[in-house]
């Protein structure tokens, strides 16, 4: 069972002043409107309805936060999360197809967005979610380059390839690649971005996906550590 199967809603905040004040790895979730954000959460939480996708697209302004670690199976949802035993968070930013909504919304989103991705020292990574069918707008591009300059690991997930024979597949991750590869600090280097096919609905990239963020949370070395300890105990 994946520890991201232990996701539970934690808090919702629409100002930085709210951010909660934990300082445990982050991994935010960003992407357009209608690209199979929600879904994706929750397909790799193995939850269907922890995070909800607004019938208007855009309308959504909140950032919503899901603990990892803090709760026990058998708690009831409604139990308070135990803060000190928080090991996570997911972090599902608000989604950015807004063409009906106001000025106003907008500006807000902007500033809620950017500040969020660029100065938030407990975010770790960001995970880009684009259909694969239309990657890269120029929002998703919007995203990369506020994110960018951080030097922080980006996951980029191209949801919905179920739509795409396996002649398309091969193409949209070669430029895909090609597309992140093309970022590079001051000194030339190369971005940590890396990049993978997704589908919901046909279960493709799922493994691979849960396996990425919890190597970006760190969850990864926590497991490496407690089974080179259960080895030592063992052979005391």
């Amino acid at each position: 069972m994946s520890k991201l199967w232990q996701a539970r809603f934690f808090t919702t905040v629409n100002q930085l002043r709210d951010l909660p004040g934990t300082h445990v790895p982050e991994i935010a979730f960003a992407g357009r409107s209608n690209a199979g954000k929600s879904t994706a959460i929750n397909i790799l939480t193995n939850q269907k309805g922890l995070a909800f996708a607004s019938k208007t697209p855009g309308r959504t302004q909140h950032i919503n936060y899901f603990s990892i670690g803090g709760a026990h199976v058998a708690q009831h949802r409604k139990d308070p999360t135990i803060v000190e035993e928080i090991r996570a968070l997911l972090v599902d930013l608000p989604g950015y197809g807004y063409a009906e909504v106001s000025g106003t919304a907008k500006l807000h989103w902007q500033k809620l967005l950017g500040d969020y991705v660029q100065r938030r020292e407990q975010l770790a990574a960001l995970v880009l979610i684009m259909d694969s069918r239309r990657p890269f707008t120029d929002l998703d591009v919007q995203m990369l380059e506020w994110f960018a300059p951080t030097g922080k690991p980006i996951h980029c997930i191209l949801t919905k390839a179920d739509k795409l024979n396996q002649n398309e597949k091969t193409n949209v991750l070669r430029q895909a690649q090609k597309i992140l590869d093309s970022y590079v600090d001051e000194e030339g280097e190369g971005f940590p971005f890396t990049v993978q096919l997704f589908s919901a609905l046909k279960r493709i990239g799922i493994e691979e996906a849960d396996a990425k963020i919890l190597e970006l949370l760190g969850l990864d070395r926590e497991d490496a550590a407690l089974d080179d300890a259960d080895e030592d105990s063992d052979s005391e």
